[in-house]
């Protein structure tokens, strides 16, 4: 065990005693029980890619390395660190998902780029580094001041998005920033026009885009059996409380995002519903500890990108397994730390560590305005 003393005023000992180390242990608790599950339900699907039985696993456990460390670095950062990354990564990704539409298309959507046998999807590391570019623009000025310079960005990542298409994406992006302007203390008015901006944009989205017509169409209409939602559900229900077993599962031979998607439904068949409970839990325990911190800041900088981050890991957290109980229409999103997926599994460790650096305790950053 490494002791470090209160005394050492060094880079390392400073964020020893600075950084939230429950928080931190606890998402590297959550990315080591996603190694588990995707071992346990990727196997067909590596067979079924003509790949060894443990192909994903082994390329998610150097992707686990990687996103930890990733963290690690990432949580050592001051404020001012953050910020500067945060802005360096926008615009490197932010060109990345530009090109996605010359990219491969998978499943009738341009979201990836290749580079070798590693597949990017960029838009994964626009999610957290426009929060903290956007909680920069909105804390420099208060009010409506703040309001429409940061729209730019948002708008821009928005139409990205949509070119792509990934409405699912796009949904969290607009989420997270109606969430930060209500941090930021804008108005109702303004946070109700929002929210109507959002809806008119989802209903566009239906109407425009055949994918996310049929997945709302097959939501709303019980009548139609939605392939992949109704083996979810089956496995769900056939895996009780305690599940068949490890290894005994079913629905892992049938769908093919079984080992990232619907990672939550194979878990349940397998595990049961007492342990996806207990994922639950802990989820909401680290959701519950991040808004805890984020509700002890005094900078208005770290409170808006700290909450946004936050945010960002509760809804996509909460969207996943929402669609494996079929309670809303699928969306193609991963659950955080969980799902096997490089790009996600990256840029959720990023995301969480310039989350333990903004809530490091004294974590402050001077605007100049």
């Amino acid at each position: 065990m490494i002791v470090v003393a209160r005394s050492n005023r060094s880079v390392l000992g400073s964020w020893w005693w600075t950084v939230d180390r429950v928080l931190m242990l606890g998402f590297a608790i959550l990315a080591v029980i996603g190694l588990i599950l995707v071992f346990a339900a990727s196997g067909p699907v590596a067979i079924r890619n003509n790949n060894p039985a443990t192909y994903f696993v082994e390329r998610q456990a150097i992707f686990l390395a990687a996103s930890i460390a990733l963290m690690l670095c990432a949580s050592m950062l001051s404020p001012r660190g953050v910020l500067r990354l945060a802005w360096f990564l926008l615009a490197v990704f932010i060109g990345l998902t530009a090109l996605t539409p010359y990219g491969p298309e998978v499943k009738g959507a341009h979201r990836w780029l290749d580079f070798g046998s590693f597949r990017l999807q960029p838009s994964e590391f626009v999610k957290p580094t426009l929060a903290v570019a956007v909680a920069w623009l909105l804390a420099r000025s208060q009010g409506l001041r703040g309001l429409w310079p940061s729209l730019l960005p948002v708008c821009l990542a928005l139409v990205m998005l949509a070119r792509q298409p990934d409405i699912g994406m796009a949904f969290v992006v607009a989420a997270v920033f109606g969430i930060q302007l209500f941090l930021a203390g804008l108005g109702w008015g303004w946070i109700t026009a929002a929210a109507g901006a959002g809806i008119g944009g989802l209903w566009g989205a239906y109407l425009f885009y055949p994918h996310f017509t049929q997945r709302v169409d097959g939501f709303m209409d019980p009548s139609q059996e939605v392939y992949q939602v109704d083996k979810a559900m089956n496995a769900v229900a056939s895996g009780g409380l305690l599940g068949r077993g490890p290894g005994e599962g079913v629905v892992k031979f049938q769908l093919p995002d079984a080992h990232s998607d619907f990672i939550f439904a194979a878990t349940a068949e397998e595990f049961g519903v007492i342990t996806c409970l207990a994922l639950v839990g802990l989820f909401f325990f680290l959701l519950f500890r991040a808004l805890r911190r984020v509700s002890g800041l005094h900078d208005r900088f770290c409170l808006l990108a700290a909450g946004g981050l936050a945010a960002q890991f509760g809804l996509q957290a909460f969207i996943n397994m929402a669609v494996n109980l079929n309670l809303m229409p699928t969306k193609g999103m991963t659950l955080p730390f969980i799902s096997y997926g490089g790009s996600s599994l990256l840029a959720f460790g990023l995301s969480m560590g310039l989350l333990l650096a903004l809530t490091r305790r004294g974590a402050r950053l001077e605007l100049v305005r």
